[in-house]
């Protein structure tokens, strides 16, 4: 297929490829009856999908700026099949291998398909590869824990029949990838695997630097609200129904790909600053619901923080992958992904452990207090970068 065609067929493959990440997101409630375990458990599973991750980005994070893309990206579909299948398994130790599985395949996406999806455009379309590869990713968060939702609450097998979906359709998906361009010409002689140096290159650090300080406040809002969302709505609001708790993280990551369209033609600083400031607001407005206990306060500050987070990602993200150079842009895009996922890996294990001692309501209100100045602090130090 053409390179335009490729890029749209890695695309497709990243969002599905995401949406098995978040799936367990609306089960979790299932899972603790099902097993008998509480929420300590529950964070301890995240924590097991963020070390999959993290590994994943230091690993493999530059290996296919060595090898090529559609190896690596190879691999991402394998480790996202394997996960499913291992999902199927009635057990708690296949819960966390699934999740440590679902964790590695996520990183690979991450840091590779979106270095892809940049080579296989044009030139002159940089900055919408760029869009097209931060609203993916988001979209793909986001439906995630819908598709799961939405099957556990009205389909047979809440357990397995997410997992099986989302295996067979990325069967077919890693077929697809056969036919997309190489844009990676690979290197003679052997290639080892090795822990990627955390270095950026001179020419893309003046970018990388704000870039990541605004994504690591946003991630940090999607850590805390993935968190806090099922414990809030079962545990506080009563909430049992699947289909629901999934819609609702869903609009936090829904809110965050329109506030990527949106801000599109807006300056990369305007947005890098003005997303922190929108994410402080709606994280506080997130406390409120918390605290007086209101859903429709809750999703209005999901909404408010999606679009910041949103605004700066897709900023930050574009600004880095179009900036890197050619033969390094994989390892670019994972160094900056490492920065994110400890943000989103940091509130969850936190919220999940405070709530055990002081509930849900106190650990969430106080948490998103943290956040929140985090958000302000981070639009702070960019504003004065950038003055």
């Amino acid at each position: 297929m053409g390179r335009a065609a490729g890029a749209w067929t890695v695309a497709v493959v990243f969002l599905v490829g995401m949406i098995g990440t978040t799936l367990p997101t609306p089960l979790y409630p299932i899972y603790e009856r099902h097993f008998g375990f509480g929420g300590l458990v529950v964070t301890l599973v995240f924590a097991a999908y963020a070390v999959g991750v993290l590994a994943a980005l230091l690993l493999v994070g530059d290996l296919s700026d060595r090898v090529g893309r559609r190896p690596v990206l190879g691999a991402g579909v394998a480790f996202a099949v394997v996960s499913g299948a291992v999902f199927l398994i009635d057990a708690v130790p296949a819960l966390f291998a699934g999740r440590v599985l679902s964790g590695i395949s996520a990183g690979i996406f991450t840091g590779t398909a979106t270095a892809t999806i940049v080579d296989l455009a044009p030139a002159r379309r940089a900055s919408r590869s760029g869009l097209l590869a931060a609203a993916v990713n988001m979209l793909g968060l986001g439906l995630g824990p819908v598709t799961a939702g939405v099957l556990a609450q009205f389909a047979p097998w809440p357990l397995r029949l997410p997992y099986a979906v989302h295996l067979v359709l990325m069967l077919l998906l890693g077929a697809a990838l056969l036919a997309v361009p190489e844009p990676v010409r690979r290197p003679a002689g052997r290639v080892r695997l090795r822990v990627q140096r955390l270095s950026v290159p001179a020419e893309v650090r003046g970018t990388f630097v704000p870039a990541a300080i605004a994504g690591f406040a946003g991630f940090a809002v999607l850590g805390l609200f993935t968190s806090v969302s099922p414990l809030f709505l079962t545990g506080v609001l009563g909430i049992e129904d699947h289909a629901v708790t999934g819609a609702v993280v869903f609009v936090l990551l829904g809110s965050s790909t329109i506030g990527q369209v949106a801000s599109e033609s807006l300056d990369r600083h305007r947005c890098l600053v003005g997303g922190c400031a929108v994410l402080a607001a709606g994280v506080l407005v997130v406390a409120a619901g918390i605290g007086t206990r209101s859903l429709w306060a809750f999703l209005l500050g999901a909404v408010v923080a999606g679009l910041g987070q949103g605004m700066s990602f897709r900023s930050g993200l574009t600004s880095v992958t179009a900036g890197a150079p050619a033969d390094q842009r994989s390892g670019v895009s994972s160094a900056f992904f490492v920065v994110l996922y400890v943000a989103l890996s940091l509130p969850v294990i936190g919220v999940g452990a405070a709530a055990q001692a002081f509930g849900i309501v106190p650990a969430g209100v106080v948490f998103a207090g943290i956040v929140a100045v985090l958000a302000v602090g981070a639009g702070l130090v960019l504003a004065r970068r950038t003055s």
